[in-house]
């Protein structure tokens, strides 16, 4: 899995008919590993977009790491009508999705919003075929997971951070008032000039660094080659510390938000955990 991805989240129509546009420019960028869930409603359009590139040479399918999150009922028959490209790297949804790669329509199955102790129903669930291979959830610098971290690495399950960056608003609404800006925070601002960098490449080397991959959502060019740009300098050991004492276990995101932003339905009980009716947040 490509450590850095690019989200392409949103609910806002404008930004859903730029979906295949945003997507090309992130691949002649570089990015290979995109992130995506059939209700964001730019799956067809970064599906255009990854078959765009295919045909001009720039890339080959299997150089692309994808993402889908399946629609909201994944035990239908026709599961697989929700993916767009012709077969999907990671999707999240349990019972369902060791058929989706039993058939052979996934390379990789994971979950998001998980905690340890939901991760652990999964991993002790009867009959299990397949565990997680990731697990993503909402994670930056004002919220860096720490714990969950050490779980997953303990349990050889990949961390994938959301609203890395911090995540204001959604159609222009704010997620929480007040909520704080987390690129304006003076010591990540100091430490970004420091390396002669931005505070959203320290925000996200920051979590390179702890062995997470990190989602960067932006539709706007510049931000997006910008957000590229962090494999060419290190933080010092210092410097990791220091930001890891900016955490304040702070959420932009509400539950109903989660499920917004992640693709995904309810949050399972410990009973729909085991049935076949789980659904996965």
């Amino acid at each position: 899995m490509p450590v850095l991805g690019l989200g392409t989240a949103t609910v806002e129509q404008d930004l859903c008919d730029k979906a295949e546009e945003i997507t090309v420019t992130a691949i002649e960028i570089g990015f290979r590993h995109i992130d995506s869930a059939y209700v964001y409603n730019t799956e067809e359009q970064v599906g255009k977009a990854i078959r765009r590139k295919i045909a001009d040479g720039t890339v080959k399918r299997e150089d692309i790491f994808y993402t889908s999150k399946p629609a909201e009922d994944p035990f239908s028959s026709n599961i697989g009508d929700c993916f767009t490209p012709d077969t999907v790297d990671l999707c999240a949804t349990w019972e369902a999705m060791e058929k989706c790669k039993d058939a052979g329509l996934t390379k990789s199955i994971g979950v998001s919003n998980f905690n340890h102790k939901q991760l652990e129903l999964i991993l002790n669930k009867p009959g299990l075929k397949y565990k997680p291979v990731c697990n993503q959830v909402e994670c930056h610098v004002y919220l860096n997971q720490s714990k969950l971290l050490t779980f997953c690495k303990s349990k050889d399950i990949v961390l994938v951070a959301y609203s890395a960056l911090g995540s204001q608003r959604i159609c222009g609404t704010w997620l929480k008032e007040n909520s704080p800006i987390l690129l304006d925070d003076p010591v990540l601002g100091e430490i970004a000039r420091k390396y002669n960098r931005t505070p959203a490449q320290v925000a996200l080397r920051y979590q390179l660094q702890r062995g997470i991959v990190v989602l960067a959502k932006s539709f706007k060019k510049e931000r997006i080659k910008e957000n590229f740009q962090v494999f060419d300098f290190q933080l010092t050991p210092e410097d990791m510390k220091t930001i890891d004492s900016l955490n304040r276990d702070f959420r932009y995101t509400e539950p109903a938000q989660r499920k917004l932003l992640s693709g995904l339905c309810h949050q399972p009980t410990s009973a729909q955990a085991y049935g076949p009716h789980i659904r996965l947040v």
